[in-house]
C-alpha cells in the first residue's frame, strides 16, 4: 500500500498539485480504500496496478502522462454493480473533479482527468486523442489476456453481479462484448494492437459464444 501512495504522490505532484504531503498521501489511501470495497471481484486494487503499470510503460505516448495516471486511480473509484448506464463512470470523474480541485491541482489539469474518465464508459477515442488511447488501451489490456486469466476475469465480473438473474446478466455481458467487438479497435497504440488485438477478439468471442444459444 505505501508503494501505491507514493506513485499516486508523485502523479499528483506532477501534474501540479499544491497541497501538502499528508493530504495527499490521505487522498490516496482513501481512493485505495475504494478499490478494496468487498463488493468488488474484478475492479480491485489489482485491477488498478495493471492499469497503472501498462501506463508506466507506455509513457513515452503521450507527452504528459501524470493526468493518465490519475485517470487510471479515478476510473473505478466509484463502483457499484447495481447501477445501471454510465452512472459509475459519471460519479468517478465527478469525485476526480472534486478530490483534485481540493489538492489544488490547475483547473486544466482537473477537467483533462475528468475527460479522461469519462472515457472509459465506452472507450471511443479520437484518432488524435493520446492520452485517452493511453488510458483506454491499458484499461482494456485484460481483454488480451491468455485463455485461462481471461476467464477468470469474466468469472470476476459474474461475482460483482451476482444479484443479477442468470438469463438477464446473459443478456446484459452479451451486449457489452458485442460492444466491444464493435470498436473499430480495441487498442489504438500499433504496437499494443499488434500484440493484443487478435487475442482479445478471439477471447471475446469465446465468452459471447457461451453466452449465447
Amino acid at each position: 500500500m505505501t508503494g501505491l501512495v507514493e506513485r499516486w504522490r508523485d502523479a499528483v505532484r506532477g501534474a501540479g498539485a499544491t497541497a501538502a504531503d499528508p493530504e495527499l498521501s490521505a487522498a490516496g489511501e482513501d481512493l485505495l480504500r475504494r478499490w478494496r470495497e468487498p463488493h468488488r471481484h474484478y475492479h480491485t486494487v489489482e485491477h488498478l496496478v495493471a492499469v497503472l503499470d501498462v501506463v508506466d510503460a507506455e509513457a513515452g505516448w503521450t507527452g504528459d502522462t501524470d493526468p493518465v495516471r490519475l485517470a487510471a486511480w479515478c476510473h473505478d473509484a466509484v463502483y457499484d454493480p447495481q447501477s445501471p448506464g454510465d452512472t459509475n463512470e459519471r460519479a468517478s470523474a465527478a469525485l476526480a473533479t472534486e478530490l483534485l480541485t481540493g489538492l489544488g491541482l490547475p483547473a486544466a489539469a482537473v477537467t483533462e482527468v475528468e475527460r479522461l474518465v469519462l472515457l472509459t464508459a465506452g472507450h471511443r477515442v479520437e484518432p488524435t486523442d493520446r492520452a485517452g488511447a493511453l488510458l483506454c488501451d491499458a484499461d482494456l489490456a485484460i481483454l488480451a489476456a491468455p485463455a485461462a486469466t481471461y476467464d477468470e476475469y469474466a468469472a470476476a465480473i459474474r461475482r460483482e453481479y451476482h444479484h443479477v438473474p442468470d438469463d438477464h446478466f446473459r443478456a446484459g455481458r452479451a451486449a457489452v462484448l458485442r460492444d466491444l467487438l464493435d470498436l473499430p479497435t480495441r487498442y489504438r497504440l500499433p504496437h499494443l494492437a499488434a500484440r493484443w488485438e487478435q487475442p482479445a477478439r478471439e477471447n471475446l468471442t469465446r465468452e459471447l459464444t457461451h453466452l449465447t444459444p
